[in-house]
């Protein structure tokens, strides 16, 4: 009998980094432009003002939120990869 692994990749944690990067993506970077042009913070940048952290804090959030995306991508890139080509299944005994 062939013994076949299963994925250890669920769905919901991959719907999971699309989502948590999209929001990390909009928080920092749309707090950084919102603060640059009307002199106003929402969100994170609000947070990490009352916390007293540099300016530059926000846009690391977002490319925070830029890396998870891309991890997102990735694996989903992978994913699709793998189901168009399957490696062909051996007999492990």
């Amino acid at each position: 009998m062939a013994k076949q692994l299963k994925r250890t990749d669920s769905g919901s944690g991959q719907g999971l980094l699309w989502l948590f990067g999209a929001i990390l993506v909009v928080q920092g970077f749309g707090s950084a432009i919102t603060e640059a042009g009307w002199d106003t913070s929402f969100g994170v940048a609000g947070l990490l003002r009352a916390a007293h952290l540099p300016e530059w804090v926000t846009l690391l959030v977002g490319f925070a939120g830029v890396v998870l995306l891309g991890m997102a991508a990735r694996r989903r890139y992978a994913r699709s990869r793998a189901e168009r080509h399957p490696v062909a299944s051996r007999d492990i005994p």
